[in-house]
C-alpha cells in the first residue's frame, strides 16, 4: 500500500494544472481535494499495474461531472471598487493567458475536457478515451471541433495555429 500511495501523491501536479483549467482557479483545489478523498477510499478498487494517473482523471471527470449539474453557487459581481490582486510580470503573458482562459470557458465541457487532457496533461488519445470512457473517435472528433473552436476564439478566423498536438 505503500508504493500505491506514493504514486497517488505523484499525480497531484497534473490534478491540479487539470482542476484549474477546468473549472477555475476558485474551483481547482476543491475538485483535486475530492479526487484525490475518493481515489485514496477506492485505492483497493485500483487494479495494480493500471494507470493510475488515468484512474485519478476519471474520478475528476466524474466528479466535475456531478458538481456541473447541480446548480451553481450564488456568485458577486465585481465592480470598479472590487480589491484585485497584483499583477507582476509579464502583462502581455497575462493577458494573452486570460484570453486563453476565456476561450476555453467558452467551449462546451466535452470539447474542453478533451483538449485540456491532450495538449495540457499530453494524454495519448487512447488514454483521454479510457480516461473519458468515450470511443477513439470521439475522442478526435471533439479535440477538432475544439480546436477549431477555440481557434476562432482566439483569433477571429478559422484555420489558424493553435495548440497542435497529434499523437
Amino acid at each position: 500500500m505503500h508504493d500505491d500511495s506514493k504514486e497517488l501523491l505523484s499525480c497531484l501536479p497534473g490534478l491540479r494544472r487539470y482542476a484549474r483549467a477546468l473549472v477555475g482557479e476558485r474551483g481547482a483545489d476543491d475538485l483535486v481535494q475530492d479526487t484525490m478523498e475518493r481515489g485514496w477510499r477506492k485505492l483497493n478498487t485500483w487494479q495494480r499495474g493500471g494507470d493510475m494517473r488515468a484512474w485519478l482523471f476519471s474520478i475528476m471527470h466524474n466528479l466535475h461531472i456531478d458538481q456541473y449539474r447541480k446548480p451553481a453557487l450564488a456568485t458577486e459581481e465585481m465592480t470598479e471598487h472590487t480589491l484585485q490582486p497584483s499583477v507582476s510580470g509579464d502583462h502581455s503573458m497575462h493577458i494573452q493567458l486570460r484570453e486563453m482562459d476565456t476561450a476555453l470557458a467558452l467551449l462546451p465541457i466535452e470539447q474542453r475536457e478533451v483538449l485540456l487532457l491532450v495538449a495540457l496533461e499530453q494524454m495519448s488519445y487512447e488514454q483521454v478515451a479510457a480516461t473519458l470512457g468515450i470511443p477513439l473517435g470521439t475522442v478526435m472528433s471533439r479535440l477538432s471541433r475544439g480546436r477549431e473552436r477555440l481557434r476562432f476564439a482566439l483569433d477571429g478566423k478559422a484555420g489558424s495555429p493553435a495548440l497542435k498536438v497529434v499523437k
